[in-house]
């Protein structure tokens, strides 16, 4: 099997915006949809003009209609494109990188990026991690950015919840206070589970949550007792600061948590990346019938 999606193969694919309509519509409506309104079945048929589909009643579909893709007067095979280079990175695709490779203006190249971003996150999902004899769930926190120019603290804080061998989830939150820290903790992580964390008073209370909590001490050089340490979160933050420090610089706090579900979507799907455009590409919301 192969081992990514390649170039190649997406030329094949997708060679033009009609092929990447079709594929658009049969995803959402099926290979024979039902025609809403006179009730015909394989009855629709491109519009020449129109990225639209009619029917013989003179019923429309507009398959964009409910996508990322809504709106926009970018080509459907362009986007299919950047979508494709987002799976391809490893570090991500920057919005000046976006307008170099297809030729539009920043202002555009910036909306198609991050609404990429919010896509491979409502693909990706959450979903509560460990449990009763489930693996280890490591909880760390990070911080994002650093002091501006005029000496004001710019950090943002960033928690992380991993499951060993498993997936990730993110949140930017307010502050590294457990009052900011336990709720997500307890709305994501199932009870009963155990946990492995810093010696941050933020997670002191876990163990009265109803979790098996353990910690190392990195004040005192401790990083791994037995099965406890947070290695395998920590080298999450390396992977998603080196992204953002290599290939977007500087984030705001506005749109932070839309990188977030990016390197979120990269990382849980590391062990079968042929997957990663694969399932943009066929995720997209069904039509009500």
């Amino acid at each position: 099997m192969a081992k990514s999606f390649t170039y190649k193969q997406f030329l094949e694919t997708y060679p033009d915006d009609a092929a990447c309509l079709a594929h658009l519509f049969e995803t959402r409506y099926g290979k024979e949809p039902v025609c809403p309104k006179c009730g015909g079945i394989g009855t629709f048929h491109k519009l020449s003009k129109l990225p639209a589909y009619t029917c013989n009643c003179g019923h429309h579909i507009h398959p964009m209609s409910g996508t990322p893709f809504e709106r926009s007067r970018t080509s459907l095979r362009t986007w299919f494109y950047v979508m494709f280079l987002f799976c391809a990175s490893r570090n991500g695709v920057s919005a000046k990188e976006i307008q170099r490779q297809i030729g539009c203006t920043y202002k555009t190249a910036w909306r198609i990026g991050h609404e990429i971003r919010k896509y491979m996150g409502w693909v990706d999902g959450d979903r509560r991690l460990g449990g009763v004899g489930g693996p280890i769930i490591e909880v760390d926190k990070t911080f994002i950015g650093g002091h501006d120019r005029i000496g004001y603290d710019d950090k943002k804080v960033v928690l992380g919840m991993i499951e060993r061998g498993g997936e990730v989830l993110t949140r930017h939150i307010t502050s590294r206070r457990a009052e900011h820290v336990m709720p997500h903790i307890k709305r994501w992580v199932k009870p009963f589970s155990r946990v492995a964390t810093d010696s941050a008073k933020a997670f002191s209370d876990l163990t009265e949550a109803d979790y098996f909590h353990e910690s190392v001490d990195h004040s005192k050089k401790e990083w791994v007792r037995g099965p406890v340490h947070t290695n395998t979160i920590e080298a999450f933050w390396g992977n998603l600061k080196r992204g953002i420090n290599g290939t977007y610089v500087w984030v705001s706090q506005k749109h932070l948590q839309k990188y977030l579900w990016e390197f979120e979507y990269r990382h849980n799907l590391r062990r079968e990346p042929w997957l990663m455009f694969q399932l943009l590409m066929v995720a997209f919301p069904r039509a009500s019938r």
